[in-house]
């Protein structure tokens, strides 16, 4: 960039609403085209967009009335046109205003148009048409123009209609083919170019001149034009409500309307073939992906349904020339792994693994929405800062067996229950959200939905037939999802009961576990899934009943209470306290259930001295390796039913006394004094009971036995 080059702020130019920002597109486009001496760039600053020229001379007052100059003087309109749409100007019953004037005009800044309109007139009349074509016929007519076309018309062309195929397509961006309903751009463009400049001398008018520092500077403009601008700035459409009144005209400054399709020439279709992709071909629009209401409150699945799509438009704070603009829009696509983006979700985690044009900053989202009526509105959605991001890595670990595609299409069909369709909603907001932050919070959104919705699939026949069980996580998710609360360390130390021999899983959702590839099924005939509605206390008793069965019933050699990662002392002293939030942890242990607990999983808190009658109890709850030098030979402890029907029915001193005979009979070494099991006064047999399984942490574990017992107890594990 030359060392000469200023910078001009256009205050009217900023990413909100969408003709705004193709407005500052347009001008640079211009600019770069119509005056390549002044080298000038674009770029993003501060929500404005802000040129930057060797035109300039840093005197602010100086450039702004060199920059409207070339506007009022120079500028010559882009030949837009539109001969294959109703209204454009080109038919019988159509608005021939715009269209006659431009052709009517001797001045040079009309050139390019009067011979593309020229062209579109003779297509016309050789085709004789007296009506804009439609199906067959407007597709051949779209051929037609792209063979033979002047030069002049095809950036347009290629920005309004793509042809690929059987059938014409149309980007979001301008409508369907240049047109929204009865409302031609094309047409309006030429009767707001007569608007402001005169057909005959080729000046500008008084009223262009007026408004232009309203355009590119954001002053208050003298007087706006009733005439309609379309989906791109909602608003200003008018309509009921719209104003003061019951109802408001549509006011627009017509350089707002010229300038922002002259933006819109940027965004060029086309069509890309990918070598990691399968299909054939994959149409292309720049950064235009299918429409998902995640990550954006106000929206719902009806909001999806009606939507033709969404597009993310880039924001850059580095300065840019045209043609560094065009080759971003021009390949226009995101990618997650090796994979195209199709919806607004994929865009997301495309951001935040950067597998976008690194100079880009942020994306504006906006989602084309029906509103109105039947209209269509470019709605601003939100705002997404480029950033990397590893942990939105990890969602792509729901792609096995195409968990996440399968759940998604499902969710969007009639026959999806509306409990699931909610929680896939829940789910994709909280992926959205993860794709953006990297904090634990993130994560466990999405580790808790996903417990939900497993509970609901579970339960669902339709959701069991279209949808495979969630795949299971790595331990990376419950690394980065640590928090460092109670909570959270405790529900992922039950989660990891079993470890990958007796997992936990079968007993919370109907699932069974492959033998060959250790992946999960639905298991429609489960009688281990006991998990229920209750509370936490409850559920886990069940859950300890059950496991505590099956492992007698099959003589299982792995003991139902080995466990990967154990908890302080402090965080079961807490629970038994009832001082952690019991709903929390019942929905964190739910999702974690399906995550890989990673073995001695590094755990926080305080070490405080438990109950007696914990102490007593443990010893039946704990892998049998702990007790190997605490027995006499081929001695075992199991848990004995007695222990736990007690403990349910809150006779809490009767399971301590039959905890402590059965120590005393298996020649545990019990301490010489006192000769009689301790007190269990004051504690809530069920939560005791629940708190019990639990894992400790090795150390912590080893300290419990030991204040119970005449010897220091060693773990051979």
């Amino acid at each position: 960039m030359n060392a000469q080059a200023h910078e001009l702020v256009l205050d009217g130019c900023a990413p909100t609403p969408l003709s705004d920002y193709l407005k500052g597109l347009g001008i640079l486009r211009l600019l770069g085209e119509q005056k390549p001496e002044w080298d000038a760039r674009g770029a993003w600053r501060k929500d404005k967009f802000v040129l930057r020229s060797t035109a300039f001379s840093g005197d602010q007052q100086v450039d702004r009335q060199r920059l409207q100059t070339f506007f009022l003087d120079e500028y010559r309109p882009t030949p837009i046109v539109a001969p294959w749409n109703g209204g454009s100007g080109f038919y019988p019953k159509d608005n021939r205003d715009g269209v006659d004037a431009i052709m009517q005009s001797g001045s040079d800044r009309f050139s390019n148009y009067r011979h593309v309109i020229d062209y579109s007139r003779n297509l016309v009349e050789r085709l004789k048409l007296q009506e804009s074509p439609k199906n067959e016929g407007k597709a051949y007519f779209l051929t037609a123009i792209r063979a033979d076309a002047p030069e002049a018309l095809l950036a347009w062309t290629d920005a309004a209609v793509l042809l690929a195929g059987d059938e014409p397509r149309y980007p979001p961006l301008l409508g369907t083919g240049g047109n929204d309903g009865r409302l031609d751009f094309t047409n309006n463009f030429m009767q707001r170019i007569k608007d402001l400049i005169d057909p005959e001398s080729g000046n500008c008018t008084t009223a262009a001149a007026a408004l232009l520092p309203a355009t590119l500077f954001g002053q208050a403009a003298p007087k706006l034009v009733n005439s309609a601008i379309g989906q791109f700035n909602p608003g200003s459409a008018g309509g009921p409500n719209a104003g003061a009144g019951f109802e408001a005209d549509s006011l627009i400054n017509p350089w707002d309307f010229v300038l922002m399709l002259e933006g819109a020439v940027f965004f060029a279709a086309s069509i890309a073939r990918k070598l990691e992709t399968s299909e054939p071909g994959m149409l292309s629009f720049p950064f235009t992906v299918r429409s998902t209401g995640a990550g954006h409150g106000a929206l719902d699945a009806a909001d999806e349904y009606q939507a033709r799509a969404e597009i993310w438009l880039p924001l850059w704070s580095g300065f840019a020339s045209i043609y560094e603009i065009r080759m971003l829009l021009n390949e226009g696509r995101a990618t997650v792994g090796r994979r195209p983006v199709r919806d607004g979700l994929g865009f997301a985690r495309a951001v935040a693994a950067l597998g976008v044009d690194r100079g880009v900053t942020a994306f504006q989202r906006y989602g084309f929405l029906m509103r109105s009526g039947k209209a269509y509105l470019a709605t601003p959605l939100t705002r997404v800062t480029v950033r990397r991001n590893p942990d939105a890595d990890l969602i792509a670990e729901l792609e096995k067996n195409f968990f996440l595609d399968r759940l998604r299409q499902f969710a969007r069909k009639d026959e999806a229950p509306a409990t699931i369709r909610a929680k896939v909603r829940q789910l994709e907001d909280a992926l959205f959200e993860l794709a953006q932050r990297s904090e634990p919070r993130a994560l466990q959104k999405v580790i808790v939905h996903l417990g939900a919705l497993s509970l609901l699939l579970g339960k669902s026949r339709k959701g069991r037939e279209s949808v495979p069980p969630v795949p299971t996580l790595s331990e990376a998710w419950i690394m980065k999802a640590d928090d460092g609360t109670s909570e959270f360390r405790i529900a992922a130390a039950i989660a990891g009961l079993g470890g990958n021999a007796f997992p936990m899983r079968p007993f919370i959702i109907p699932v069974v576990q492959k033998e060959k590839t250790r992946s999960w099924d639905w298991n429609i005939e489960s009688r281990l899934a006991v998990w229920g509605e209750g509370d936490l206390a409850a559920n886990i008793i069940q859950v300890i009943a059950r496991r505590r069965l099956e492992a007698l019933q099959e003589e299982k050699k792995v003991s139902p209470f080995q466990y990967h990662a154990g908890v302080k002392s402090g965080d079961v002293a807490a629970w038994l306290e009832q001082q952690v939030d019991d709903a929390r942890i019942a929905m964190l242990f739910v999702g974690l259930v399906h995550v890989r607990i990673p073995k001695h999983f590094a755990s926080l808190g305080e070490r405080v001295v438990l109950p007696a009658a914990y102490r007593v109890l443990k010893p039946f709850f704990i892998p049998d390796e702990f007790l190997i030098s605490l027995l006499p030979p081929d001695n075992k402890l199991p848990l004995p039913g007695e222990i736990v029907a007690k403990l349910q029915a809150n006779r809490v001193q009767e399971a301590v006394n039959v905890a402590w005979r059965r120590l005393h009979a298996m020649g545990y070494p019990l301490p010489p004094y006192p000769k009689a099991p301790p007190s269990a006064q004051g504690l809530n047999g069920q939560r005791l009971l629940a708190t019990l399984t639990v894992p400790l942490e090795s150390a912590e574990l080893l300290k419990c036995l030991s204040l119970i017992t005449c010897e220091k107890p060693t773990a051979t594990a």
